[in-house]
């Protein structure tokens, strides 16, 4: 008995990786978890029962009081009203007829789209589905390559996860006690250096070979330069304003995250009255979408509250510091074996579940570490958010559990295949390699904009 109390939080951990396979709602899993293994510690002598009350003081204090967290039911509500309003499908043909003499034009409209609208809901589901239903068809009718196009949309869907507003980042920086700023600010580097590694990728790809990505006909679109404007300003404008005073009112210090997200709720509203579209059945709708996603991710919050208290109570973090401390790895290797654990663990679960359960226990060792002439202590938390938020943004897309691919394979016609998915999305899971290892490995792509803006 002496050992199983030794090694119960691995035991409890174990037990929770085993169980969310089984495919029973996450909250639950973690909630139920929690009071099984705090009964089992109990019983060996290494936890004590009234700790549990000590679990809904934790839940008040990090979850219920937190200001902060009213950004993210604002920021879901944003995303989807725009979805649900077609001012993403008036983008999308606006974006075509800008880049149809660009190789590749048609892909690289979606990328843009998509790093535009990863700025205006962050909610990457939302962002690769609706996408899928817009772009995709459209790309295989114009006869683009089933892989180029399924990649295409799946890696550029999934920036909704690293650009601000993320609703990611904005637990990220509640967990770590970090600014929502300074993580907005330092996120947008990372996330528009990989968007322009995707561009040109496919512009290169496709100048090489240009049957892959058929352009579109010169005489599709408005005719003329007046009309063309009037696209401009009526399709690609609105939300591109929208994007700029939810940002720009945080970086510029006019509104806490918290107040941009009320803004920002407020100017979907208006965009999608401007539209016509303001009915109440698309009320009724987005409503109801919001509040199952609200809800989801806010029961979530409170079951990892309650494992982590109860791992960390059981002798967790001390376990998994004297397993770092025994590997004699240096700090730098370290990092890189929590981002390679992240990594793997995004094959199997979602990232809420992995910031919930993992960041707990990695932020007192990564609080620890020194790393002097790589990162200062000051910047050492942001910009371990940062390598965290790209390595899950690439996690989301990895062969063969990838839950992007499966969201996209969901939605796509009979004819494209899972192996047009997976073969397509290999370069560019090389491509956000290719960007978390640089933002691993100069900090400054993360942390120069925050100290320009700040400092």
């Amino acid at each position: 008995m002496t050992f199983v109390a030794e090694y119960l939080p691995a035991i409890m951990f174990l037990t929770l990786a085993l169980l969310l396979f089984t495919g029973f709602p996450v909250a639950f899993i973690l909630g139920g978890i929690s009071l099984v293994f705090g009964f089992i510690g109990h019983e060996l002598d290494v936890f004590n029962l009234v700790e549990f009350y000590n679990i809904t003081a934790r839940i008040w204090g990090s979850v219920a009081e937190k200001p902060i967290l009213v950004a993210i039911p604002m920021f879901i509500f944003m995303g989807t009203m725009l979805e649900k309003s077609g001012v993403a499908t008036e983008l999308l043909e606006c974006l075509q007829v800008l880049l149809r003499r660009v190789p590749g034009g048609l892909a690289i409209s979606v990328t843009v789209m998509g790093t535009v609208m990863a700025a205006t809901t962050g909610i990457v589901g939302a962002s690769v589905i609706m996408m899928s239903l817009l772009a995709l068809p459209v790309m295989l009718d114009r006869g683009y390559d089933k892989r180029l196009a399924t990649a295409t949309i799946a890696s550029s869907g999934t920036l909704g996860i690293l650009i601000p507003p993320s609703i990611m980042l904005v637990i990220l920086a509640n967990m770590l006690a970090v600014s929502v700023g300074t993580l907005f600010i330092a996120a947008l580097l990372p996330g528009l250096m990989l968007a322009g590694l995707y561009v040109l990728f496919i512009l290169v790809l496709c100048w090489f070979k240009p049957e892959l990505a058929p352009s579109i006909g010169s005489d599709e679109g408005p005719r003329g330069a007046v009309n063309l404007t009037v696209m401009v300003i009526k399709s690609f404008l609105p939300p591109v304003f929208l994007m700029f005073i939810v940002l720009g009112s945080i970086f510029l210090g006019w509104a806490t995250p918290t107040e941009a997200s009320g803004v920002g709720a407020f100017g979907a509203v208006l965009l999608a009255a401007m539209k016509g579209k303001l009915t109440w059945a698309t009320m009724r709708e987005v409503v109801a979408e919001f509040s199952m996603t609200n809800v989801m991710i806010f029961m979530i919050f409170l079951g990892a509250t309650a494992f982590s208290y109860v791992f960390r109570s059981l002798g967790g973090d001390d376990m998994i510091e004297s397993v770092f401390t025994a590997l004699d790895i240096g700090p730098h290797g370290v990092i890189f074996i929590m981002l390679a654990v992240i990594f793997l663990l995004g094959f199997f679960f979602d990232w809420i579940e992995i910031i919930l359960i993992v960041l707990p226990v990695f932020t007192p060792i990564v609080e620890g570490l020194d790393l002097a002439g790589h990162v200062s202590a000051e910047d050492l938390l942001p910009w371990f958010a940062i390598a965290v938020a790209v390595n899950l943004q690439t996690s989301y897309l990895t062969p063969p559990f990838g839950i992007t691919l499966f969201y996209m394979k969901g939605i796509a016609p009979p004819g494209v295949r899972m192996g047009h998915i997976y073969a397509g999305i290999i370069p560019f899971v090389g491509l956000q390699l290719i960007g978390l290892a640089l933002v691993v490995l100069f900090p400054q792509i993360a942390m120069w904009l925050p100290h320009l803006v700040y400092d």
